[in-house]
């Protein structure tokens, strides 16, 4: 049996924001402990030329209710990039869920050859549905969560390869 788009793409994007819904709490946890606020966190970056950590979660959050609203070809929502706070991320993280939630396996099996169009910078990029997912989407969001997950345990957070998989809830 060959892999639906759905398959491919709802259950990868809402498992890996749950994870990283956890980390979070993970991240507040650390900071209470160690008696400093979580906006060291927030704004916290690997490099100089990197986006910092509030900016890769919603980055990841826009992969995840991008791709499958392209894929089922309703429109994007979209969210103003305005949080702050480690609770204002986690409001976002489960709004995204919530979304992507709502989208059905039946609008978004078939999009193999859809055209999607999107602007990224000042490019417009075309593909079509399954490029789209495999060489774009899914690595792109990938890629954030991962940049996320390696600015908390770079602060000291201490996550580790099954927090980024799931396991902590349950998801492997």
């Amino acid at each position: 049996m060959a892999l639906s788009m759905y398959d491919a793409s709802v259950p990868a994007f809402q498992r890996s924001l749950k994870a990283l819904d956890a980390i979070l709490d993970k991240a507040i946890a650390y900071a209470d402990a160690r008696k400093f606020d979580t906006s060291v966190l927030v704004t916290s970056r690997l490099a100089p030329d990197m986006y910092p950590f509030a900016r890769q979660v919603q980055m990841a959050s826009d992969h995840a209710k991008g791709c499958p609203a392209r894929l089922a070809g309703v429109a994007v929502p979209s969210f103003a990039d305005t949080e702050g706070t480690i609770p204002e991320l986690k409001g976002r993280i489960a709004k995204t869920l919530d979304f992507i939630g709502t989208l059905s396996r039946e609008q978004i099996d078939g999009s193999e050859e859809r055209a999607i169009s999107l602007k990224a910078g000042p490019r417009e990029l075309h593909f079509k549905g399954q490029d789209y997912l495999v060489f774009f989407a899914l690595p792109n969001f990938y890629f954030h969560v991962t940049m996320a997950y390696a600015i908390l345990r770079h602060n000291g957070v201490p996550v580790g390869k099954l927090d980024f998989l799931g396991a902590a809830q349950g998801l492997i």
